[in-house]
């Protein structure tokens, strides 16, 4: 009996020390990952980044380089970014897609615009403004701060997410002008409050301070999910992370995802700030794009005539420069490889590898490029 409890004790002393190691190393070698986090609190539009930032962004088990300019957007490289230029320039804004999560900015389509864009003769700018959770009243609400900031761009163009419906019908109610939706906006901060960074989950704590642990962790996952195989981590994209995109599939039921307004409230609600952004850039003679694409639950239940697609199809033919449908391009790839959700979607989840990113860029680069309009 002795000897269990010694082994017991030496067992909880060695897991002691394992944690004293790591937090010690993770808080002297990660300091600045704990103290500037790189998402902040914006009164004016719920959320961004930190201007000039260069560390490291975590998502799921994807480590990944993440530096920001000095308007706060995320970029190659911590550069100032002066509010005018000579050249072309174009405003890209959307969501965790555009922001590019789980990827180093230069494997993003942002970045591989930007580099494209940098090696014409006739160079192009393309500043990447999305951020991760952003939906039409926030686009709207940001690029209207930008402009009163004094930055000059030549073109708007959206990434309009299938997850915008949603977020409109249940979320950001304190960013919205419009009075019909002010029965929802209790606890709203203050206008004029300090930015603060959003509140830190456990395991985003236990990240932080715990690095070591966090990443033996996400290698058990990993080892637990190879277990399972690819076709496990695609199911739970689909059905799990992919519900917040299927009001697109009527044989789904997700109407309970989307209260208070329900799905159709969400799409007028969309539609209201999307018309919002398009009239505020007709007044300054700037075109709008708008570019719609799949998530994993459109390509695995055939919905090639999406609502998504005809929604913004409709309202871009009244407000638009151009609209690009990816659609065709990524169920052309899924009919031609059948294992596409490993190449174009991270595990377990429903952004875009680097191979996925790339795609888009394949799509969007002539028409971004050359300003075609279709």
């Amino acid at each position: 009996m002795s000897f269990l409890k010694s082994g017991i004790a030496l067992a909880c002393y060695s897991f002691f020390l394992w944690l004293a190691f790591d937090f010690t190393y993770s808080t002297l070698l990660h300091v600045e990952s704990i103290k500037q986090p790189f998402r902040t609190y914006d009164a004016r539009y719920s959320h961004g980044l930190m201007p000039n930032f260069d560390g490291f962004a975590i998502w799921g088990a994807q480590s990944y380089r993440f530096l920001t300019n000095s308007l706060g957007f995320r970029d190659g490289s911590v550069r100032n970014v002066p509010l005018k230029s000579p050249v072309q320039r174009i405003l890209l804004i959307g969501d965790s897609f555009t922001e590019a999560i789980g990827v180093s900015f230069e494997d993003s389509f942002a970045g591989m615009l930007y580099r494209a864009g940098q090696e014409r003769s006739d160079k192009i700018e393309f500043l990447n403004a999305g951020v991760l959770s952003y939906s039409p009243v926030l686009y709207y609400k940001k690029i209207k701060t930008l402009l009163a900031g004094g930055l000059t761009f030549d073109e708007v163009v959206v990434f309009s997410d299938l997850s915008d419906v949603e977020d409109e019908a249940t979320t950001y109610f304190c960013f919205d002008d419009d009075p019909q939706y002010d029965v929802y906006k209790a606890n709203c901060p203050a206008a004029d409050g300090p930015p603060q960074p959003p509140p830190s989950t456990f395991r985003g704590k236990l990240r932080a301070y715990f690095v070591v642990t966090g990443r033996s962790l996400d290698m058990l996952k990993g080892w637990l999910d190879s277990i399972q195989g690819a076709q496990a981590h695609k199911q739970f994209a689909i059905h799990k992370i992919g519900a917040r995109s299927a009001w697109t599939i009527p044989t789904i039921d997700v109407k309970s995802r989307f209260e208070p307004l329900g799905i159709e409230g969400g799409i007028a609600r969309s539609c209201k700030n999307m018309q919002l952004l398009a009239d505020l850039l007709a007044e300054q003679h700037i075109p709008l794009t708008i570019i719609v694409y799949p998530w994993p639950p459109q390509l695995e239940f055939n919905d090639r005539h999406s609502r998504q697609v005809a929604l913004w199809r409709e309202f871009c033919a009244k407000n638009c420069k151009s609209f690009i449908d990816l659609f065709p391009v990524f169920f052309a790839f899924k009919d031609a490889h059948w294992d596409w959700y490993e190449r174009l979607f991270i595990e377990g989840d429903v952004h875009y590898t680097p191979q996925g990113n790339r795609l888009v860029f394949q799509a969007v680069a002539q028409r971004l490029l050359t300003g075609e309009a279709k």
